[in-house]
C-alpha cells in the first residue's frame, strides 16, 4: 500500500523588495495608511495595510500583488502576514493606492497592475506620481475600472475622503474636512497645543494673581476710607464694589 502526500503550498510573505524607493514615497504610504486607519478607528471591520501581499486565488501563489496601501471594508482589524482572500470570506480590497517611484513604469502601474485590480474586484484604484505631482484614479463600472475624469476634488465613494494636489503635493481630507497629516506633523501639532495650553495656564495664573492684588488693595483701602469718614455706600461707589461686599470687608476688619 502506498501513501500519497501533498506538498504544502507556500505563499511568500515578502518579495525581498523594500517598502519604498525613497523617503517621499515612504512618507506618503505611511501617511495614507495611517490616515485611513485613523479614519476608521472606531469601525472594527475595516482592515488597512501597506505593502502586504494579497493573494486572490487559493492554490496559485504566483497570482499576487502588494499594493502600497489597500483597504478592505468588511474584514476585521488585526495583523496578517499576507492577505489570503479565501480566508477572508473572499472579500477583495475595495480601494488600493500606488505611489510611483523611479523603478516603476507606466505600463506596470497603469497597465498590468490596473488590469490585476480590475480582474480581482478592486472598486477604486488611485495612483500618484510625487515627482510630477500627477494624481490619477480609476473607478469600477461593471467589470472595468474606468478613469476618473476629474480627480481633483474627487471624493472616494468607499472612503469618503477628498483628493487634492497642492503645489504638487498630494493632500487627502477626511469627511470632516481635516487633512491627513504625517506622524511628524502630528507630533508638531501636539507640541504646539501643549505650548498654547501652558501659555493659557500662565495667563490665567497671572490674571488670578492680579485679581488677588486688586482685591487685597481694596480690602486695605476700606478701613482707611472709613477712618476718613466715608460711608459704606460712598466707599462702594469709589471702589466700584457692591455695598454688601464693602460691608462684609469692613466687618471682617473689626
Amino acid at each position: 500500500m502506498s501513501l500519497s502526500t501533498s506538498v504544502p503550498i507556500i505563499y511568500p510573505e515578502s518579495d525581498g523588495q523594500p517598502l519604498a524607493d525613497n523617503t517621499i514615497q515612504f512618507r506618503l504610504i505611511v501617511t495614507i495608511q495611517g490616515g485611513i486607519d485613523a479614519l476608521f478607528i472606531n469601525n472594527p471591520n475595516v482592515f488597512v495595510a501597506g505593502d502586504l501581499f494579497w493573494y486572490p486565488v487559493e492554490g496559485e501563489p504566483w497570482i499576487r500583488q502588494a499594493p502600497d496601501v489597500m483597504v478592505v471594508r468588511g474584514r476585521p482589524k488585526g495583523d496578517r502576514r499576507s492577505y489570503k482572500q479565501w480566508e477572508e470570506e473572499n472579500i477583495p480590497p475595495q480601494v488600493v493606492f500606488e505611489i510611483v517611484s523611479k523603478s516603476n513604469t507606466r505600463e506596470e502601474l497603469e497597465g498590468a497592475k490596473r488590469r490585476f485590480y480590475e480582474r480581482y474586484g478592486v472598486e477604486e484604484y488611485y495612483l500618484f506620481n510625487p515627482d510630477k505631482g500627477i494624481l490619477k484614479g480609476w473607478l469600477r463600472d461593471g467589470e472595468l475600472l474606468e478613469p476618473i475624469a476629474q480627480i481633483l476634488g474627487w471624493i472616494s465613494p468607499c472612503l469618503g475622503i477628498r483628493f487634492e494636489v497642492v503645489d504638487r503635493e498630494l493632500q487627502l481630507y477626511r469627511p470632516d474636512g481635516e487633512r491627513f497629516v504625517s506622524f511628524l506633523e502630528v507630533i508638531q501639532q501636539r507640541d504646539l497645543e501643549r505650548q498654547q495650553a501652558e501659555q493659557e495656564r500662565q495667563q490665567a495664573e497671572q490674571e488670578r494673581q492680579r485679581a488677588e492684588k486688586v482685591e487685597q488693595a481694596q480690602r486695605d483701602a476700606i478701613p482707611k476710607l472709613l477712618v476718613m469718614g466715608l460711608s459704606v455706600e460712598q466707599i462702594a461707589e469709589a471702589l466700584s464694589l457692591s455695598v454688601e461686599i464693602v460691608r462684609t470687608m469692613a466687618e471682617s476688619r473689626e
